[in-house]
């Protein structure tokens, strides 16, 4: 069964390394591409992220550095890895290929400026996270405790997204900029969060964001990260991250449920979930409590029907 997975930091770990590390099959890549392609993964999105330490003066230019990873390292050298531009792109693709999406988590790099916004833009990201976890020009991430929500400035950069039909990604959003954001974002979803009340992680969404979500048909992508799984053991596995899936499921959202497994931004697993390989075990539990045709909306079809509907106005 296909797969879209919505968010891993692939890009970050290739700008870190000391040394050149290959996307085709360096075993230190958790979604390299013989994992994508084992785990049958036909939508891939790759996050350009700078970590908070990075100094500021460079920020910017990493982020323009990870871009250009994207369109040599992962399109360039792999002629069955297709960069998405368009969202119409993905009724297109061949068996065997992959489509690769370009993300943002967060925009500490624009440190302000919005026209390095726009540049970054013009190079085919479709998805915006406007946080990581701390606090921006644009608004307070989800371990902020300021109360800020979302800036003056990150209203404009709300309706630059807007203007672009480019997704914004709240995962990593505080509350009160998650309840800023909501009614003033046209395309909204989480890319790679769980529920609150199955974890109680500052990370996962409370059922009221949750139901929020739902009511406005935002698409919600459950995360791989143990700790945003089950906080209170030291051992899990597959069934305890369905067991989030179950309660978005409860509250009326299973024709929003997608994955996003956050490998290559995480160092600890899911048992039997280890990198993107194994994602077809994942559907194999699904399989023993959900029709096929919920799990084939669980794992590509649903976030398939939403940016549908964004293809209508790009």
């Amino acid at each position: 069964m296909k797969i879209y997975d919505l968010h891993c930091d692939v890009l970050y770990k290739l700008a870190k390394a000391e040394s050149p590390i290959s996307f085709t099959d360096s075993p230190l890549l958790q979604a390299n591409k013989e994992r994508l392609e084992a785990g049958k993964v036909a939508l891939q999105v790759f996050a350009v992220f700078v970590s908070e330490g990075f100094p500021k003066e460079k920020q910017f230019m990493e982020a323009v550095r990870q871009i250009e990873f994207f369109h040599t390292e992962i399109v360039g050298k792999h002629e069955n890895v297709v960069a998405i531009y368009k969202w119409e792109q993905l009724e297109t693709l061949q068996e065997g290929q992959i489509g690769a999406v370009l993300s943002l988590e967060g925009l500490d790099m624009m440190n302000g400026d919005i026209e390095k916004l726009k540049l970054l833009l013009s190079h085919g990201v479709k998805l915006v996270g406007l946080t990581w976890n701390g606090v921006n020009a644009v608004a307070d991430g989800a371990a902020e405790e300021s109360g800020t929500g979302l800036t003056s400035f990150g209203e404009e950069v709300v309706t630059l997204l807007n203007e672009q039909n480019i997704i914004i990604d709240v995962s990593h959003l505080s509350e009160k900029s998650f309840w800023d954001v909501l009614p003033k974002a046209k395309w909204l979803m989480a890319s790679h969060s769980n529920a609150r009340t199955i974890c109680d992680s500052n990370r996962n969404l409370t059922d009221h964001q949750l139901k929020a979500l739902i009511d406005r048909n935002s698409p919600i992508h459950i995360v791989y990260y143990p700790q945003f799984i089950n906080n209170s053991e030291k051992f899990v596995d597959i069934f305890d991250l369905v067991k989030h899936i179950d309660h978005i499921v409860s509250l009326g959202g299973a024709h929003l449920i997608g994955l996003g497994s956050d490998f290559d931004g995480i160092s600890e697993f899911v048992n039997g979930l280890e990198d993107a390989s194994k994602t077809q075990n994942l559907v194999i539990h699904l399989l023993k409590s959900y029709t096929t045709e919920t799990v084939q909306g669980f794992t590509s079809q649903n976030f398939s029907r939403f940016v549908g509907e964004i293809s209508k106005e790009e």
